[in-house]
């Protein structure tokens, strides 16, 4: 009998998989308590996954800093203090008289609803879902932690939790405190040095959107010793309507239908259209900043003037950028359908195109396609890019009649994980490949490496993988897709559910050209394999300029600049 040794990736794959079974479980059931039977079983699934994400998760006694302020950035402020959590769908709250909490990190709104209640908009679809039931998870493995720290063997409260809990009235009321004191006893309660505590502390007073160190703390232990003691449980419940709604594009459908109302309501619907998925700034900057700022700023260099429009003392900059695209030919639509994803519309006929940027332009005699329609659509999380795009693609309904959209290519700029190089770094896709199942999408990328060499910064081209949550992933896994056959350059949540949604309309449904080209650019982000260089260790900031607006610069040439090839046909 051959007996098989499963390598470490086969091990965290089966995990990933039974922690995604027990979560659609969960959801299905309609509730769960996380330290019962099956929440236990969403902990022993994540700790054998042991994403990179969360950090030193699997040590009993030390606390994962970066982890936790990686989580309450997406998670509502307040939600360690709540014993109950419902997740739910949109269901009139935004109409009634509780204060909506949105996360500094995420587009969904949350509402406190009593001392011990925390209600969550879920609108995005399941992987918004299993986001969050993924971060509630390493919540409660590190509240534990605090636990077993602030107990002795008798489940009595050491001297560090009665200190830590004066210090947490003090701050409430206002009085001052030693904080080298203070950080003394959290110290001890999070199992971490001194100076690891007291860096931390700084870290989470920063963060927007956040509690103190202190009061999370506290909230959290309080929390697991009432549970503990007292078996006064936590649960975590999703309401009748969520469960009903989910993977019906009901939001995804109404997103669509507004942007194609604007679209025919300023004669706009026939014309030649390209989609873009992006921020909500690069492609307004870049078409318009140059122009809009001719007099208050001086830079021939898109990538400096994108830089300067970066820094908070000059968010005026961009406010007068906004206001002169609002009056020439772009459309601002805040999103109220509850996908949560803003779109500006841009009509390029009228733009300024002599002043448009250099970069853009390549040369003042180059043929331009003046007559074209930009939909630049904010982010979509996950599945919710498959619904946003499959929706966007069909044809506009108006009364009995159907009018197809004149969709030429479909742009993706997105930020990634890379497997090869660092941050700020640039992939091409050749192809996306669907973590966990067998489904794999070929690209015929109209974007390639060359168009990005020569700028400073390193470029890779090769499949990307598209993972179920970003914050599940590990070293091994990822070691395989880069190591093995696949050659796996990069990961990112959203390529396989946007080219599964382009494929089925241009090749099944007919609903757009067959010949529609596309253009996938990500840049990094974070290099999970990479100590230190995962999401959790902070944002790109001004590093993440020039990457976004090289890949902006490319995405407009292919789209205004004509080809060879067409003006030879002209």
């Amino acid at each position: 009998m051959i007996k098989h040794q499963r390598s470490r990736a086969q091990i965290s794959r089966s995990a990933l998989q039974r922690l995604y079974i027990a979560m659609r479980h969960l959801f299905i059931r309609g509730n769960y308590k996380p330290l019962g039977v099956s929440g236990e079983a969403m902990i022993s699934a994540l700790k054998t996954l042991q994403p990179e994400i969360y950090g030193s998760m699997n040590d009993n006694e030390r606390v994962e800093l970066n982890g936790l302020l990686y989580i309450f950035q997406r998670l509502p402020i307040g939600i360690e203090q709540c014993r109950y959590i419902k997740l739910i769908s949109k269901e009139g709250f935004e109409t009634s008289d509780f204060q909506p909490i949105v996360p500094a990190k995420r587009r969904r709104n949350c509402y406190h609803i009593d001392d011990e209640q925390m209600f969550i908009e879920m609108t995005r679809g399941r992987s918004d879902i299993y986001d969050i039931l993924t971060h509630l998870t390493f919540m409660y493995i590190e509240a534990e932690k605090i636990r077993k720290n602030s107990l002795d063997s008798k489940n009595r409260q050491k001297r560090a939790w009665k200190m830590l809990q004066e210090i947490v009235e003090q701050q409430e009321k206002g009085e001052t405190y030693n904080e080298k004191v203070a950080l003394t006893y959290l110290s001890t309660i999070l199992g971490r040095t001194y100076s690891e505590t007291a860096e931390a502390n700084k870290a989470f007073s920063k963060a927007s959107g956040v509690n103190n160190l202190f009061k999370l703390t506290y909230s959290m232990g309080r929390l697991s010793m009432d549970e503990h003691i007292d078996d006064i449980d936590r649960e975590i419940s999703f309401s009748s309507a969520l469960r009903e709604k989910l993977g019906h594009h009901i939001y995804g459908e109404v997103w669509a239908n507004n942007i194609k109302n604007v679209l025919h309501q300023n004669g706009l619907l026939g014309k030649p259209i390209h989609i873009i998925s992006a921020n909500m700034h690069s492609v307004m900057n870049s078409l318009y900043a140059k122009t809009a700022l001719k007099r208050k700023v001086n830079f021939d260099n898109l990538e400096k003037l994108a830089a300067h429009l970066s820094q908070d003392e000059n968010q005026h900059l961009n406010t007068a950028v906004h206001k002169y695209a609002l009056k020439h030919g772009m459309y601002q639509l805040d999103d109220q359908s509850g996908a949560n994803i803003s779109v500006q519309i841009f009509d390029c006929s009228q733009l300024d195109f002599k002043n448009l940027p250099a970069q853009i332009l390549e040369d003042k005699k180059h043929p331009i396609h003046k007559d074209t329609v930009l939909i630049v659509m904010d982010y979509a999380f996950g599945e919710q890019a498959f619904e946003t795009m499959d929706e966007l693609l069909k044809p506009y309904e108006l009364g009995d009649e159907k009018i197809p959209l004149q969709i030429e290519s479909v742009n993706i700029m997105g930020k990634a994980g890379i497997l090869a190089g660092g941050k700020g770094d640039i992939m091409i896709a050749t192809a996306h490949v669907f973590e966990g199942t067998a489904d794999n999408y070929p690209v015929e990328n109209a974007l390639q490496k060359a168009h990005f060499e020569g700028n400073g910064l390193a470029v890779y081209e090769g499949p990307m993988i598209t993972v179920l949550g970003t914050s599940l992933q590990n070293r091994d896994i990822l070691r395989y897709f880069h190591k093995s056959s696949w050659q796996a350059v990069g990961l990112e949540m959203e390529g396989a559910h946007y080219q599964k949604a382009i494929q089925a309309a241009s090749k099944i449904r007919k609903s757009v050209n067959s010949d529609l080209k596309v253009r996938y650019a990500y840049y990094a982000s974070d290099n999970p394999l990479e100590t230190g260089s995962t999401l959790a260790s902070g944002s790109l900031g001004l590093d993440g300029v020039k990457p976004t607006y090289l890949i902006t610069t490319e995405i407009l040439k292919g789209i205004l600049l004509v080809e060879e090839k067409e003006k030879v046909l002209a």
